[in-house]
């Protein structure tokens, strides 16, 4: 481990910061301040009678979710001061957990003061909201101590140094699961990827193939399909922290491996809390043992997130509905056996009123036809990455399924059903990128500390070594972000706006950690022989299914202006 600049190995350059855990929370106070200053502006704006308006939200969307970001800064750092507190009640906040929580906290303060990048060309700024200069004077007054600390470059490049050798075994900071059982899960976990998903990983993506129906198997064996599903059902029973562990693993070896959960727990979700008793004996335990491969069925072309403009049509005849419609960006849907399907069985009600939900079962496709049942038409979507179970537009004319297939038993509750199970699917997404931007960071670890550049490994480049230490950070902040929407859905507690929070930021740092990875490899990046070419690609769909950046801005930001949280 190299020194930096001086500083000792061991310690962190944060001068006489050793109760850096009680000065970074004291300035919790003054985040709290900031955005419930922030959020009376954005109030005055949007609801000058008392109520929230949607056109005012519309007009002034650029606060609105820029008021998101500013919100999902504050519950991010909230979150990272808790993680050190339990690190320092277990006795375990060491050097590295330290460095990182002060870098964590200089560095988004910083931008808390002078701007928060939304995305690429889009910056949310303190003036915007009209804040007063003597206000944000007070902000910064408060806060200037720790962002000077967290801030200096040293730091960033000392946390690269202090965790170099332990990156690929998991390193980056303790992540504070403080449970053994999810701690023994995590490593169990670990070990699968590394033996049976990152060899093989890159080669799917360049031959884009699907995931090898052997590790299906395999992970099926391990439990993932049955995570959360109740043992009464068929599944382990385990709560959706326990999910974030396994999927950021399977995620950090690839996001399609990660991704193959997601359909099991949106279906069983969907089953688990809507499906009569008899729906529930016959597709829990099969989803649960992975002899039933679902997939969702929602979006359409040209309504995206506008569910409430669905117009795939199931007409009730007799004992079945018949399905015509379209359906587009259909992930795995070829080699799924079980599809749920939303439909508008009531063509007199508009939006999402008309809704229902149906559990349609259909023949395991293959290569030579994947799509063998009758009424059902699909095409493959080419796409950039996420390839291990392939995208497909799919069209129905005539496809019938049968009337007890009716998710609940009920017509008309199809989105409030689809509705319920969004938390726990954004925190499963916020998890696959929080495993995205993990192996990014490995893989810039890794080429930073072979290349040889001018004599010298690039991790002695204090840029380059600046580059992953902030990527540390900003990893672990998106990981107890996760971590705590998934601690409030398993305590039974809404969590929209948290769910929201951690996949908004999550997918943002995988994107980042991406894009500076391909950065430190140079020309090589750019190759497709390295791994890193592919993640660059994986990492971007985060900020786009499961509710684009924008979809989750308006999520948080209306929860939040609501005082739901």
């Amino acid at each position: 481990m190299n020194p930096v600049s001086g500083a000792e190995p061991s310690q962190p350059p944060i001068g006489d910061a050793t109760d850096i855990l009680e000065r970074v929370g004291a300035t919790l106070l003054h985040v709290h301040k900031l955005v419930r200053s922030l959020r009376q502006a954005v109030l005055a704006a949007v609801a000058p009678g008392g109520v929230i308006d949607k056109d005012g939200i519309d007009r002034h969307q650029a606060i609105v979710h820029g008021f998101a970001w500013y919100a999902t800064y504050a519950q991010a750092l909230a979150q990272s001061h808790d993680w050190g507190r339990r690190l320092d009640e277990a006795g375990r906040l060491g050097p590295t957990e330290r460095a990182i929580l002060a870098a964590l906290f200089g560095e988004y303060l910083a931008q808390m003061a002078g701007g928060i990048w939304m995305s690429q060309g889009e910056i949310v700024r303190p003036a915007d909201f009209g804040v007063a200069p003597d206000e944000l004077s007070t902000f910064q007054a408060g806060v200037a101590d720790i962002i000077r600390i967290g801030t200096d470059p040293q730091l960033a490049v000392w946390i690269a140094h202090c965790v170099a050798d332990t990156i690929g075994e998991g390193g980056g900071g303790d992540p504070g699961l403080c449970d053994d059982t999810l701690e023994m899960v995590r490593e169990q976990f670990r070990r699968f990827t590394e033996e049976k998903i990152a060899p093989f990983a890159h080669q799917w993506h360049l031959k884009d193939e699907l995931i090898p129906l052997p590790l299906i198997a395999d992970m099926a064996e391990m439990g993932v399909f049955g995570l959360t599903i109740p043992e009464a059902d068929g599944g382990l029973g385990m709560g959706k922290l326990a999910m974030c562990v396994v999927t950021e693993e399977l995620s950090r070896g690839y996001i399609g491996a990660g991704s193959l959960g997601t359909r099991s727990e949106i279906a069983g979700e969907l089953i688990g809390q809507a499906g009569t008793p008899a729906q529930k004996a016959r597709y829990l335990p099969g989803i649960a043992s992975g002899a039933i491969l679902p997939t969702a069925v929602f979006t359409e072309p040209n309504t995206g997130s506008d569910l409430g403009a669905l117009r795939t049509r199931a007409v009730l005849t007799g004992d079945a509905y018949a399905v015509t419609g379209s359906k587009t960006w259909i992930t795995h849907a070829a080699r799924s056996d079980l599809m749920t399907l939303l439909v508008r069985t009531n063509p007199e009600e508009p939006g999402y009123r008309g809704l229902s939900m149906l559990l349609a079962e259909k023949p395991r496709g293959s290569d030579a036809d994947p799509f063998p049942a009758e009424g059902m038409a699909g095409g493959e979507i080419a796409v950039l990455g996420y390839r291990g179970m392939k995208e497909y537009e799919l069209s129905f004319e005539g496809f019938t399924v049968p009337a007890d297939a009716l998710l609940g038993g009920r017509e008309g509750e199809g989105f409030k059903q689809l509705m319920a199970t969004f938390e726990s699917a954004r925190i499963q997404t916020g998890a696959r990128a929080v495993g995205v931007a993990q192996n990014a960071m490995e893989l810039g670890f890794r080429y930073a500390s072979e290349r040889v550049q001018f004599g010298r490994s690039l991790l002695d480049f204090p840029r380059i070594a600046g580059k992953l230490g902030r990527m540390v950070v900003e990893t672990m902040a998106a990981r107890q972000l996760t971590y705590f929407a998934a601690r409030e859905k398993d305590s039974g507690r809404r969590c929209d706006i948290e769910a929201g929070m951690a996949k908004l930021l999550a997918a943002r740092t995988a994107w980042a950690n991406a894009d500076n990875s391909l950065q430190i490899h140079g020309g090589n990046g750019f190759a497709l022989e390295y791994e890193i070419s592919r993640v660059l690609c994986d990492a971007r769909i985060l900020n786009i299914f499961e509710g684009a950046a924008e979809i989750q801005a308006q999520v948080v930001a209306r929860g939040v202006l609501a005082g739901r949280n």
